[in-house]
């Protein structure tokens, strides 16, 4: 592998990568040669996705831990099992996530603040307890998974627009207090992914008609679309690449 890209001896987080498009990113990094560690928050599924990702990689290269990503003291617990039991943390993936859809009138508080605390403050605290480790090496990369909804706005999910273009300032503060330590922090946006979790929506012929004449590439994404933008952001090759969030959207967030 060429050496701007080669992950070899490095060691990467992914949350939320039981399944989706956290499952594609950790698979992606090892594929570049990283260590990886799986995160969720149920302990079977957790296993059952490091088992079946361990049997594509050389023993010891893939691990999994559990831990709430919305819990400061939990943040701390994961992480620093990570430093103690599988090496230094050089690559942090914030993708825990979720979706609630809901009209703004018709929305409970206590969904408003999970959708929040999931998908905006778990990458603030998750970020702050790799950086505490990584600040003091010199080196670190984040990469905080943000949507086409950092950008733009649709009817029932505002939670999750609000959460999202949160995440990318807070990509820009994380830049701002630890570029100087060495650390790039940059976010990944991605379109429309065809996932098992969005296969009802690719199923639903209105909808899916609506996406393939919003995506000037006119088709859905694929987790396969989003690895190699990881591992650029996870690698050498992306040193001077600070605080941007690249949108891998097919076009869609560029026209009108």
């Amino acid at each position: 592998m060429n050496g701007l890209f080669d992950l070899t001896g490095r060691v990467a987080l992914v949350t939320g990568s039981s399944r989706g498009i956290g499952n594609a990113l950790a698979r992606a990094l090892a594929g570049a040669g990283a260590t990886v560690v799986l995160n969720g928050l149920d302990p079977d599924r957790l296993k059952s996705a490091e088992t079946a990702m361990a049997g594509d990689f050389a023993p010891g290269r893939i691990h999994s831990v559990a831990f709430d990503v919305t819990s400061d003291t939990a943040a701390a617990s994961g992480v620093a099992w990570i430093e103690e039991n599988v090496g230094p943390l050089d690559i942090l993936v914030n993708n825990a996530g979720i979706q609630h859809r809901v009209p703004m009138l018709e929305l409970d508080v206590a969904d408003w603040e999970k959708v929040i605390a999931t998908d905006l403050t778990s990458a603030f605290l998750v970020g702050r307890e790799a950086a505490r480790h990584m600040i003091p090496r010199g080196r670190g990369k984040i990469i905080n998974i943000c949507s086409v909804q950092t950008d733009l706005a649709r009817p029932t999910i505002a939670p999750y627009i609000a959460a999202k273009g949160g995440l990318r300032n807070l990509t820009r503060a994380m830049t701002a207090e630890w570029a100087a330590s060495g650390l790039q922090i940059n976010g990944i946006a991605p379109g429309y992914i065809h996932t098992e979790m969005t296969q009802n929506l690719v199923d639903d012929p209105e909808f899916n008609s609506w996406i393939l004449g919003r995506t000037p590439a006119h088709r859905w994404g694929t987790v396969q679309d989003l690895a190699g933008p990881a591992v650029w952001l996870a690698s050498a090759g992306s040193d001077f690449v600070n605080g941007q969030t690249i949108f891998i959207d097919g076009g869609m967030t560029v026209v009108v």
